[in-house]
């Protein structure tokens, strides 16, 4: 299926709610003000629902829970708080996804968001965009697997979902991944041009014209994250480290290929309440 007729599939692209719109308007303010970010989260009690829960999860290790989005803010700080709000959202949008376990799914998201944080600070790129990339950047999954479901699950069998080869799988099927829709969703929820462009050059961050080093951290989040799916360690790990990636951006290897990295976790807790 060409990819403009995939994207014209019933229900393939949600749309964005209210909140988070205005959410999504905060990336581009140099001042956020937390107080309306909480009332805009309250506003929706489902919404306010699904973010406490995953705060509140065994994922987060939070030494006391939080009540209110306000206190999530405090607690976790307005980049998680927002980037998980707008999940949980999109997570609402695609509540039943034939042959995707959702739960997998959104672990895998949560460990390549919190990876591609803890891969941005040291670089010094911008951690708001590289963890918020990060957790919707398989998004065009979910479509793909909604808007061609038969396609997909024939798909699915020959290489899972998280395969390393994944992208590269579609591509030879379809002309496009995961990426190219994801960033299709991003364009129409409106996200800022950086993270369109890092969601749809992530699965070859330097082989476009726009650099976008956004789209580099995410390349190697989610090998990572991929990596710990599919229990690599030791000799794999470094076998599959995406070597040129990481050169370019600057990145100490030994940070990404240890087996015990404090960004991940296997805990399933979390990514129930998306």
């Amino acid at each position: 299926m060409h990819i403009d007729k995939l994207l014209k599939q019933p229900n393939a692209l949600p749309s964005a709610p209210k909140v988070v719109r205005k959410l999504i308007d905060t990336f581009d303010q140099e001042e956020v003000d937390i107080n309306m970010v909480a009332r805009l989260i309250e506003d929706d009690p489902v919404l306010t629902a699904k973010l406490l829960k995953t705060a509140n999860s065994a994922f987060f290790g939070l030494t006391r829970s939080v009540s209110c989005a306000r206190e999530a803010i405090n607690v976790l700080g307005l980049i998680k708080v927002r980037a998980l709000v707008i999940a949980a959202s999109l997570g609402e949008g695609f509540h039943r996804v034939g042959g995707v376990n959702l739960n997998q799914f959104w672990r895998y998201s949560l460990n390549s968001a919190n990876l591609a944080r803890y891969i941005a600070l040291p670089i010094k790129i911008d951690e708001s965009t590289a963890f918020t990339s990060g957790l919707i950047h398989g998004i065009g999954e979910l479509v793909m697997h909604v808007g061609m479901p038969e396609a997909m699950l024939d798909l699915d069998r020959s290489v899972p979902m998280l395969d390393l080869k994944r992208a590269k799988a579609e591509r030879g099927m379809f002309g496009y991944s995961y990426a190219e829709v994801g960033a299709a969703l991003a364009r129409e929820w409106h996200f800022p041009k950086r993270m369109i462009n890092a969601i749809e050059h992530q699965a070859a961050p330097f082989d476009n014209e726009v650099y976008e080093p956004i789209a580099g951290v995410i390349h190697i989040a989610s090998w990572r994250a991929r990596a710990e799916e599919q229990s690599m360690r030791s000799e794999l790990l470094i076998n599959t480290y995406p070597d040129p990636v990481g050169l370019v951006l600057g990145i100490d290897p030994d940070t990404v290929v240890a087996e015990e990295i404090p960004s991940l976790t296997r805990s399933a807790e979390a990514s129930e309440s998306m």
